[in-house]
């Protein structure tokens, strides 16, 4: 299972909490590329459901991990 930003962007929108199940049917009906069908298949069966794609892609980058010097000395 590979994700990328492109991959994991289609999820965005996405129901959250969602089971896997209605993960693959939002990325079904939102036409999302077969490589996001394959990662979301081979997720495990969950008992509880799916609260953010962090749950997904633990590694997924949030807004904290890009650094952006906002004072530019010059």
């Amino acid at each position: 299972m590979i994700w990328t930003m492109e991959l994991a962007s289609y999820l965005d929108d996405a129901p959250w909490p969602a089971t896997k199940e209605e993960l693959i049917d939002y990325a079904i009906r939102m036409g999302s590329p077969p490589e996001l069908l394959e990662n979301l298949n081979e997720l495990e069966d969950a008992e509880e459901p799916y609260e953010s794609i962090e749950d997904i892609w633990p590694d997924y980058p949030t807004g904290d991990d890009f650094f952006y010097e906002d004072e530019s000395e010059y």
